[in-house]
């Protein structure tokens, strides 16, 4: 291991190991006036590349521009000069990933997931207005406080409207993670502030089922559906969800960007007032766009744009060469 408690960096001293990821690892730490903190370290090897080191400057530059209740705070950057590694160092949450929710397989309470649906809606709300699509919603990047407060995190895939857009292409960084990334993504467009609806939209759909939307093989598999299929019903996998919610998460994972909320505060008014939802309207609604885009054919195509098989073989190959591949747009 690169680092071992007791030793300081910046200021901060480790205290121990909390987690390791692709992009590097998190130790919790102390300030010298005794705040703990998160201290996130990139993994060396990874920096020498052009598209990671992009990620990383990407999260500081846009990390340190945000304070919001529900996004993690920055409290420091530096350099370990003996390593010349940067550093990142982030509020210490008490609590744990809202991807330890979701291991048992089961699904959350429907107030909880609404409950963490509605503070995402406003956290990404704030982002949008600042011009940032976060671009990775996912359970790995939400924190969870021990009082069921959400803290989002890890914007090295964000595109910021005001600076050069810089898109590593793999599978994790840019393009999204397949389970939850939006169809416009898995063709290759960088998204907007809808991107992260549908993203949102996927991942209620865990919350409230237990699984994500679509299932397969490997990641390839599971993006081509993203784009060609629809997710099952919700209220068959759990009852408890009605059908207003159930309506309203659909809405939020239509393929075509244009008939999804456009905004997160449209998807957070439906999300917390239920009770005013018109599920027979949206119901409707997304029947018409089944019957007008399949002509009476099966449902496994709905919401969207037909898409024929042909087109599936680009999509599915144009992301195979994507990976590891780095492309800079201006």
């Amino acid at each position: 291991m690169l680092y071992s408690p007791g030793e300081t960096i910046g200021g901060y001293t480790i205290i121990r190991r909390v987690g390791q990821g692709g992009m590097g690892v998190v130790f919790e730490a102390r300030s010298e006036d005794g705040t703990r903190v998160a201290l996130k370290i990139p993994h060396p090897q990874l920096l020498e590349d052009p598209g990671t080191r992009a990620r990383y400057d990407r999260e500081l530059e846009v990390s340190r521009s945000l304070i919001h209740p529900n996004i993690q705070r920055v409290v420091s950057t530096g350099l370990d000069e003996k390593r010349d590694l940067p550093f990142l160092a982030l509020e210490w949450v008490e609590g744990g990933l809202l991807r330890d929710f979701l291991r048992s397989g089961l699904p959350l309470s429907v107030d909880e997931s609404i409950s963490f649906g509605a503070q995402l809606c406003e956290a990404l709300n704030y982002c949008h207005d600042l011009g940032i699509v976060h671009r990775d919603i996912k359970p790995d990047n939400i924190l969870v406080t021990k009082a069921g407060k959400i803290q989002l995190m890890d914007f090295g895939a964000s595109l910021l409207e005001s600076a050069p857009k810089i898109t590593t292409a793999s599978l994790a960084a840019a393009l999204g993670t397949p389970d939850y990334m939006s169809p416009e993504q898995v063709e290759g467009q960088r998204g907007d502030v809808r991107s992260d609806v549908y993203s949102l939209g996927a991942m209620m759909f865990e919350l409230l089922t237990g699984q994500p939307p679509y299932h397969g093989d490997n990641a390839l598999a599971v993006m081509a559906q993203h784009v060609q299929s629809s997710p099952a019903s919700i209220r068959k996998k759990n009852r408890q969800v009605g059908t207003p919610l159930e309506e309203v998460v659909f809405k939020a994972m239509r393929r075509d960007p244009e008939l999804r909320y456009q905004s997160m505060m449209e998807l957070h008014r439906d999300l917390t007032n239920l009770g005013s939802v018109d599920a027979s309207r949206l119901g409707a609604e997304r029947a018409r766009v089944s019957s007008s885009t399949n002509n009476g054919a099966s449902d496994t195509t709905i919401w969207s744009r037909s898409v024929p098989a042909w087109a599936m073989v680009v999509v599915v190959a144009i992301a195979a060469i994507a990976v590891g591949t780095l492309l800079i747009a201006r």
